[in-house]
Parts: structure tokens; sequence; C-alpha cells
């Protein structure tokens, strides 16, 4: 891979960022690093690409919250991401964005409405569900939306296992993505190099994003949350 200045940039200010805010938020990463990345090395090759360092970053969080993972509450929810990846990046352009887009948006303002209502194990069905449909829109476009967000939410989880068990779902969808894109050719050595050479730098953003969710409190880490999930909408709307 080849860069002009620009791109490396660009890239050297968005990589560092995306792992930040998934490391302080528990997600948000593909929100910043797919389309930086879909900028400067194109659509099917940026989104193959985030999927293999989103899936790494996930492993560093893992390994900093390993102590905040709710394995059992959350292994519905993985499952259900990582059925959904697989299926969403098997037919990756082949449908049209739009469509997912927009389904999408008319799903969270269901959700977010059906949270007021929707108790017990109607909640925790519909959150598996949510899921399912979270992992097939980040095969399609790169980023699960803010379906998988409100999905985790739901599990009513304190900030340290809300990061633990989005990180586990995540690193569950964003590997098997990644495995898929490398079974067509869009992941290549050069990626898997990358990955690599960017090691240090997911260490220290993880890091720092978890310092940041000790010290911004229930309060502002809701806020951080609910500003990604409005990021994730008018991405959805705008895109």
């Amino acid at each position: 891979m080849e860069f002009d200045a620009l791109t490396l940039v660009l890239l050297a200010l968005v990589i560092p960022a995306s792992f930040t805010l998934s490391a302080a938020a528990g997600l948000g990463g593909s929100l910043i690093l797919v389309p930086g990345l879909m900028l400067s090395i194109g659509t099917r090759e940026g989104i193959a690409v985030a999927a293999l360092l989103l899936a790494c970053n996930n492993i560093a969080k893992v390994v900093v919250y390993r102590k905040t993972l709710p394995w059992a509450s959350s292994a519905l929810i993985a499952a259900a991401v990582m059925v959904g990846s697989a299926l969403g990046a098997t037919l990756m352009l082949q449908m049209p964005e739009a469509w997912v887009r927009y389904a999408v948006a008319t799903m969270l303002l269901l959700t977010l409405a059906g949270n007021f209502v929707a108790q017990g194990s109607v909640r925790k069905i519909w959150a598996v569900f949510l899921a399912f449909l979270s992992g097939g829109t980040s095969g399609f476009s790169g980023t699960s939306g803010p379906l998988k967000g409100v999905a985790i939410r739901s599990l009513q989880l304190e900030r340290f296992y809300f990061v633990g068990a989005a990180s586990l779902v995540s690193m569950v969808g964003d590997t098997t993505k990644a495995l898929v894109f490398s079974q067509s050719g869009l992941i290549t050595a050069s990626h898997l190099l990358l990955a690599g050479v960017l090691v240090p730098v997911m260490a220290g953003c993880t890091l720092l994003g978890r310092k940041i969710n000790r010290e911004i409190g229930e309060k502002w880490h809701s806020i951080l949350f609910w500003t990604v999930m409005g990021g994730y909408l008018t991405r959805l709307m705008v895109a």
C-alpha cells in the first residue's frame, strides 16, 4: 500500500482516534475508522481493512477489560452478531446500501420507543434480534450502526461491564468479517503487516480509553454512548 502525504496525515489522526473512542465508549471505532479507510484505499478494501484493525483492537480491549467481561450475559448477543456478520460480509455490496441505512434508522427509532414498554424476556429477545441485524449491517457497510450499542445497552450493565460486553461482541463480529474478507482476497499480507505495526498504537490507545472511562463517571459515559449513537444515525442518514 502506498499513500500520499495527505492520506498519511488523515490515517495518523483517524486510526488512534478510533481506537481511543472504542476503548472509552465500548464501541464507535468504526464510525471514524471505516470512512477514513474508505477515503484512503477504496470502499471494499477500506471496509475489509477496518474489520481487521478493529478485530485486533478489540482483542486489546478484551485484555485490558478482562476483569469486567460479562461472558454469560453477552453470549447470545455475541452469537447473533457473529451469524449476522458472516451473512452481511458475504453479501457485501450485493444489495443497495440505502435500503440497509434507512432500515437501520427505522429500527433504531422503534427500539428507542420499545425500550419504554419491553421488559424481561421480551427485551432480551429483542436485543438478540437487534444484535443479529447489527452484524448484517456491519458486513454490508463496515459499521454496525446504532443497533449493536442499543442491544448491549439493554443488558443494563455498569459502564465497565458495558465496555467489556461491547469489546467481546465487537471482537467476535469484526473477527468474523475479517475471516470472510481474507478468504475473498480483500485482506492481504500487507494488511496483516499493517495490523502488526499498529499493535503498540492499539495498546496505548486502549489504555488511554480505559483511563477516560474511569474518570468520566456513569453520567458522562451515558452521554458519550448516546453521542456515538447519534453519530451512527447521522452517518446512516447522510451517507
